[in-house]
């Protein structure tokens, strides 16, 4: 029987569901154990889990958009969708953590803190925080795997969530031993930690949607291979820019004056095809040859 080798959109939306079935489960039990046990963390922390069953479907709208191929409407592609995406859960990510912190505050101030949670709270947080790390992970490696940002963003989202579960252990564990206190203000340390994964998501998506150049390393990699190719004298511009998870270059290059149109356009095809083998992440490389002059 012959295999089919599983596309990039494929793999992230298989990864994808099997993160929503694992969210539904845990924020399930993390609800019934907050609510029985009677601890505001923990149903804080049920909260944010809910949550990231809406960041994973955002994370594979994104990931189905971007996979379009280019059409009349979008030539260049649609691989910007994918930071776009990563914007709508970054921005589900600082909701969710003003929220927690916000009804941790509100618990405080209005008394309710003194309530001692019970022991079922504390196991929950437990199960979570293993749960949501092995998550964490698994998401991580296969964003890794084949490039995207939007699962990387959904992985950060996860490890948030075993973050705060971090944070609901030490507030539970804290008020069962006689300050009942901390069980809400772990809610808001765990607001803080939310904040800090959404503002850099935030900034990273924002990096891939203006033209930003890729990072310096990859741009003097480009210019040692453009200037080992052969005919080519030297280099007048190389320019870079991001497009989503892509990159495009515009490049041009210094050739001998003399040489024919035929000549010129061999050596800038070399120089095409080097660029775009060696570096995965380039989707176009544009190359201008000028006349080499020697003053």
């Amino acid at each position: 029987m012959k295999r089919t080798t599983k596309t990039n959109e494929q793999i992230a939306i298989r990864v994808a569901r099997n993160s929503i079935i694992i969210n539904i489960l845990l924020s399930a039990f993390k609800l019934f154990a907050g609510i029985f046990a009677n601890s505001a963390a923990m149903i804080s922390d049920a909260i944010h889990s809910i949550a990231d069953l809406f960041s994973t479907v955002v994370a594979i709208i994104g990931v189905k958009l971007a996979g379009k191929k280019a059409d009349k409407e979008h030539p260049y592609g649609h691989e910007r969708f994918e930071s776009i995406a990563s914007l709508v859960l970054a921005t589900l990510v600082i909701i969710t953590g003003v929220g927690i912190g916000w009804t941790g505050l509100q618990r405080i101030l209005s008394g309710e803190s003194i309530t001692t949670p019970g022991l079922l709270a504390l196991v929950a947080a437990a199960v979570s925080i293993a749960v949501k790390e092995g998550v964490y992970w698994y998401v991580r490696r296969t964003a890794i795997k084949i490039d995207s940002s939007v699962l990387m963003a959904d992985a950060w989202h996860s490890r948030t969530d075993g973050l705060s579960s971090i944070g609901s252990f030490i507030g539970i564990l804290g008020a069962r031993m006689g300050f009942p206190i901390l069980d809400s203000m772990a809610s808001i340390v765990i607001c803080l930690f939310i904040l800090k994964v959404g503002i850099e998501i935030i900034f990273d998506a924002i990096s891939k949607v203006t033209d930003k150049a890729c990072d310096s390393q990859t741009e003097e990699a480009m210019n040692k291979l453009i200037l080992e190719q052969e005919e080519v004298e030297g280099i007048d511009q190389l320019r870079t820019r991001m497009f989503g998870n892509k990159i495009y270059v515009d490049v041009e290059i210094a050739a001998n004056p003399n040489v024919s149109l035929k000549q010129a356009h061999d050596i800038a095809e070399r120089v095409h095809d080097a660029i775009e083998k060696e570096f995965t992440k380039v989707k176009h490389c544009m190359v201008h040859v000028n006349p080499n002059v020697i003053p």
